[in-house]
């Protein structure tokens, strides 16, 4: 497998110039707002969103400042995104540091979270880039609904496979795909490009959340605590192949589990030890699979080049990754 640090060695120069428009559209003229601000560009996480940006603009023609502008884009509106769900999650932590809220106050975070949204619109205004921020906009919007439609089903726990799809293709896969789309619309690729582009990414957006659900049936350090989505009562794909494939009782004492037990670490432990003997780790690992060659297909029919190596590689670090 080709490392995350040689795929970042491909586009290093185009990186740091991304960096430098990131940063730029973070300052305010308000002291703490800025103070804020710099305390998220220090601890910044991989930044795999700009990189689908640029990778993507690369496959489809020419890394332009207009692509800049559009991994910046994306970067805002993903940073407030981890914002909000950090507030609306009760979280305090976010990569091994305090976040926003927990240092600031929910009030804050929220405002702060509304600021960076606001910088993105602005960015993409003033220098006209609205093709761009139409694929955002509708990335905000269906992100939204997927976030309301896990929490509306796991107050009932009814979610079956399609459900299950339809929220991570709003919740993970849709900024992925936009990620794509903004690449190769900044580009100046067809829309026909640009359309097959979202589509690679929101397959590959889909692979990158099934990993991440399988991460939490882990004891592994991976980086975030384990066992949060049973404990948040969210059914992902391993529970949900499980329940559809074991002995009424069983899926009794499982549904029981995770409505009354989720707090208990025993039972917890029972339920993914059920889950293994029962393949639902193995379903949707295959599931996973099918999702990235998907989508390594459907990139390979855009002409070869080292930046469309680089965003396959990208897709394919997405579902190797052990954190």
């Amino acid at each position: 497998m080709t490392s995350f640090k040689q795929i970042q060695s491909l586009i290093d120069a185009e990186l740091n110039e991304f960096e430098k428009t990131f940063e730029t559209s973070l300052r305010s003229r308000v002291a703490l707002l800025d103070i804020i601000m710099k305390y998220i560009v220090k601890r910044k996480g991989k930044q795999m969103r700009p990189m689908f940006v640029l990778l993507a603009a690369g496959t489809c023609g020419k890394i332009s400042t207009t692509t800049y502008r559009g991994a910046s884009l994306i970067e805002l509106l993903h940073t407030a995104t981890l914002v909000h769900d950090d507030v609306v999650d009760d979280a305090y932590q976010r990569r091994g540091f305090f976040s926003i809220n927990a240092l600031w106050k929910n009030k804050i975070a929220v405002l702060v979270g509304d600021y960076l949204l606001s910088r993105g619109l602005l960015l993409s205004v003033e220098n006209e880039d609205f093709e761009l921020l139409k694929i955002v906009s509708n990335a905000v919007k269906v992100m939204s609904e997927g976030e309301l439609l896990q929490i509306e089903k796991a107050r009932r726990l009814d979610i079956d496979e399609a459900i299950y799809f339809e929220i991570i293709k709003g919740k993970t896969a849709s900024l992925i795909a936009s990620a794509c789309g903004v690449g190769a619309a900044s580009a100046g690729a067809e829309k026909s490009v640009v359309d097959k582009m979202k589509i690679v990414g929101e397959l590959a957006g889909i692979a990158f959340q099934i990993k991440d659900d399988l991460f939490d049936y882990n004891d592994a350090d991976v980086g975030k605590p384990t066992y949060i989505d049973i404990k948040e009562k969210k059914m992902t794909l391993p529970l949900i192949y499980t329940l559809n494939n074991c002995s009424s009782s069983v899926k009794r004492n499982l549904i029981n589990t995770v409505k009354n037990k989720n707090e208990d670490k025993k039972a917890v432990k029972e339920l993914v030890q059920i889950v293994i003997e029962h393949g639902g780790i193995k379903y949707a690992q295959q599931r996973m699979d099918e999702y990235h060659q998907k989508a390594i297909l459907l990139l390979q029919e855009l002409p070869e080049s080292q930046y469309r190596k680089g965003l396959q590689d990208l897709i394919t670090y997405t579902i190797e990754r052990e954190k």
